[in-house]
């Protein structure tokens, strides 16, 4: 009886992983690295699945309109599309961790510069992950497409 409960307990934890995390081993690799943000410089209202799917519409349009192909591409899933992926397109550019880090680095440059920052007076103090969590992604996987992917999730007080 002991060992039917164990795998019973088994099956049902086994399942409720993969229901977890479903885009393993088809959109990124197994998650080696994770991290919790958990800072918020403001509360959000209404950002919902149709503002998620706008921002990363337009970091991809953003990209695609350069002379160069991009080297990564974004992309959200999920039935709220609140998991945001980060996919490396070459073999060099998320060729470590820090690489990818030293990327969003790049991006909260860019989002400071635009209007949402400026206009909520967060220009100075909030980070692409800032903005990632007002607008109430879940979570944020990076990964070099290969061999490691790490786990950013988003707490909301």
């Amino acid at each position: 009886m002991t060992r039917l409960i164990a795998v019973l307990f088994a099956v049902v934890f086994a399942g409720a992983v993969a229901a977890q995390d479903r885009y393993v081993g088809y959109y990124y690799p197994k998650v080696t690295s994770e991290e919790t943000f958990d800072r918020v410089v403001r509360a959000s209202q209404g950002a919902g699945k149709a503002v998620r799917i706008d921002f990363v519409n337009v970091l991809t349009t953003a990209q695609l309109d350069t002379p160069e192909s991009p080297r990564f591409v974004f992309f959200s899933k999920g039935e709220t599309s609140s998991t945001l992926i980060l996919t490396a397109l070459d073999d060099e550019v998320f060729s470590t961790l820090y690489r990818a880090r030293a990327i969003m680095a790049q991006m909260t440059v860019a989002v400071r510069q635009g209007g949402f920052f400026r206009q909520e007076e967060l220009q100075y103090v909030a980070t692409f992950y800032d903005l990632l969590q007002l607008m109430q992604f879940d979570e944020l996987v990076i990964t070099d497409g290969h061999s490691w992917a790490h786990k950013v999730t988003f707490k909301r007080q």
